[in-house]
């Protein structure tokens, strides 16, 4: 996760104030939509439940989508039967090998799709955050275009969309005010591609880093933390018409601007945040209350839409399931909505 800078002052609010209403909020529970919010699996920790036992959690506490980063098949087992539908990921190391046949990403269907028919597979991301300069960048489109072979194939073209998890942060060059956002022009040649691709078969595009957590460490001289938690009792920014009480809504309308001004109908397309969260320990303005606070306002908020797109809600997963111990820096470690013992850190309520 790459954190995007900020520099409209938007800093000072009551202490007070602030403090009753976060109070306020931690009485309550957080709520989920099946609609529209599911929640990461990551796996990077070694004291994580059986892929059984998550699966377990996920229907105790009904959440409905969930997003793997890789095709783990003890998840996909567990999973079937389970009525959760899920984002599975290509890894990035796998996408140059898939791009370079379609007999091998027919294989890859077969084996991680095809073989789970009561799985209840929705997307499947083509990498996660590749660096838009690297080796790897060229083979995301031709393997989004050979799995989709392979999905229609196979029957399933109409459930299953194929898309790209992008480092939002990375290529964008300008996103404040939200109304100048717009892509590197040096990395045109890698987005336009696949917003090409994604319009023309009506598939959504995968908009990681979304985390007004980032931003606001690293520019919390300018950036209110109500501003980051949803928590701003009136107006933050204010952008031509456009009025903006939370960071989230700002970074997410400025890829909306970004995607009509790259052209080729980006404008039409849905995003989908595949991962937004807020850390319980290990940095800055990281607790249990802010966690709770941001994911809780996080799973309300998008069941509306962004002052540039109002009716348009957006589909969200929640990063992420677990605590995960083998990452760093330290805050890197307590993203989870529960402890690797299964136990929730706050109170959950997901309907």
């Amino acid at each position: 996760m790459v954190a995007m800078s900020y520099s409209s002052t938007v800093k000072g609010s009551s202490t007070m104030a602030t403090l009753l209403l976060v109070f306020g909020l931690l009485m309550a529970t957080l709520h989920f939509t099946g609609a529209q919010t599911g929640v990461c699996y990551g796996t990077l920790g070694d004291n994580l439940p059986a892929a059984g036992e998550v699966v377990a959690l996920y229907n105790q506490y009904n959440i409905r989508r969930m997003r793997i980063y890789n095709p783990n098949q003890e998840a996909l087992e567990a999973l079937r039967g389970s009525n959760i539908e899920l984002m599975i990921g290509v890894p990035n190391e796998d996408i140059e090998n898939i791009a370079s046949s379609q007999a091998n990403a027919n294989s890859w269907v077969q084996n991680n799709i095809r073989n789970y028919g009561n799985v209840r597979f929705r997307y499947v991301a083509v990498g996660n955050e590749v660096n838009p300069t690297s080796s790897t960048a060229q083979f995301i489109r031709p393997a989004m275009r050979n799995l989709l072979n392979a999905i229609t194939a196979a029957g399933l073209g109409n459930q299953v969309k194929v898309s790209t998890a992008i480092d939002t942060p990375r290529i964008l060059g300008t996103w404040n005010p939200p109304s100048q956002g717009a892509f590197r022009q040096e990395l045109t040649s890698f987005i336009n591609p696949i917003i090409n691709f994604l319009v023309n078969n009506r598939a959504p595009l995968l908009v990681n880093g979304i985390y007004p957590y980032l931003t606001y460490i690293n520019n919390s001289r300018d950036i209110r933390l109500d501003y980051a938690l949803f928590t701003a009792r009136g107006v933050v920014v204010r952008d031509g018409q456009l009025s903006y009480r939370n960071l989230f809504d700002a970074m997410v309308d400025a890829v909306y601007w970004a995607l009509e001004r790259a052209g080729g109908g980006g404008g039409s397309l849905d995003v989908v945040i595949s991962g937004s969260g807020w850390p319980s320990a290990g940095g800055t303005a990281t607790s249990l209350d802010n966690a709770r606070t941001y994911n809780m306002n996080l799973i309300q908020h998008v069941k509306g839409g962004t002052p540039k797109k109002p009716e348009v809600p957006i589909e969200t997963y929640v990063f992420g399931m677990f605590d995960e111990n083998l990452k760093s820096p330290e805050y890197e470690k307590h993203w989870g909505l529960f402890s690797p013992n299964k136990h929730p850190k706050y109170s959950l309520i997901f309907n």
